[in-house]
């Protein structure tokens, strides 16, 4: 229960309170129930915005109310690691300056582009699926975006100098349990959508684009970090939102 615990207090902003010492292994248990949480905001976004619609409200509307009510109980911590990453990979200069770009706070044009570009897109695909009364696909799209996260952090995967977060989870999760959780959401997406090519089909797109974004991130930052990890999940939730927007 301690990794359970500690990745709802490490990924939402709910008053639960992990174990007292954090070690990789309590880490990569935390890790390995991500999609869990993810299933639970996930739900709570589907929840708001039918919420909204009951109230008279446009399902464009709900759809940005959602997003921004997912950074906030997310702390912002994915969509700030998304801006960094973006900063870090538009600058020109070796590892080391792209590392110090990503730690200075600020967010600089690509950062903010994509920012701009990935709230709006998830925003309008959730209201598309709101108006086709799709919720369940609302809470896949966010629990890819933590499935993500699993793979991200898969063994082989090295951790960035100077790298906190990243240096504590990075490795920490076998193939198989990567493999697990996509297997679930792919099986899972069928239900959801109703037919055996579009839920697989951007579960699929979701964690293909992860894997080589973290990939190149990885050999650009010299490993992976805290960041990284934000920009992946958004990045998931994204083309998997996306994809199961799309008119049957």
């Amino acid at each position: 229960m301690n990794g359970v615990r500690l990745a709802v207090s490490w990924l939402t902003v709910l008053p639960v309170r992990g174990p007292d010492e954090v070690d990789r292994g309590v880490a990569g248990r935390a890790i390995a129930w991500a999609p869990l949480v993810g299933v639970l905001l996930g739900g709570g976004a589907a929840g708001l915005m039918w919420g909204l619609g009951e109230l008279g409200a446009s399902g464009l509307l709900a759809g940005f109310v959602a997003v921004a009510g997912l950074a906030l109980i997310t702390r912002g911590m994915h969509i700030d690691g998304l801006a960094d990453t973006m900063d870090g990979l538009g600058s020109y200069g070796p590892p080391e300056r792209a590392r110090e770009i990503m730690k200075s706070g600020g967010a600089g044009p690509f950062g903010v582009a994509a920012l701009v570009f990935a709230i709006a897109v998830q925003a309008v695909s959730f209201a598309a699926l709101a108006g086709a009364g799709r919720w369940a696909a609302v809470v896949l799209a966010v629990a890819v975006g933590r499935v993500a996260v699993v793979g991200a952090c898969r063994r082989g995967i090295e951790a960035a100098p100077g790298a906190g977060f990243g240096a504590l989870v990075a490795g920490t999760q076998g193939n198989a349990v990567a493999l697990v959780w996509a297997v679930i959401a792919g099986v899972a997406s069928v239900f959801v959508t109703g037919n055996v090519w579009q839920g697989p089909v951007a579960v699929v797109l979701a964690l293909a684009a992860s894997m080589l974004m973290v990939r190149h991130c990885v050999r650009r930052f010299g490993g992976l970090n805290g960041d990284v990890l934000g920009a992946v999940l958004e990045l998931s939730v994204t083309i998997a939102a996306v994809v199961l927007s799309l008119a049957r």
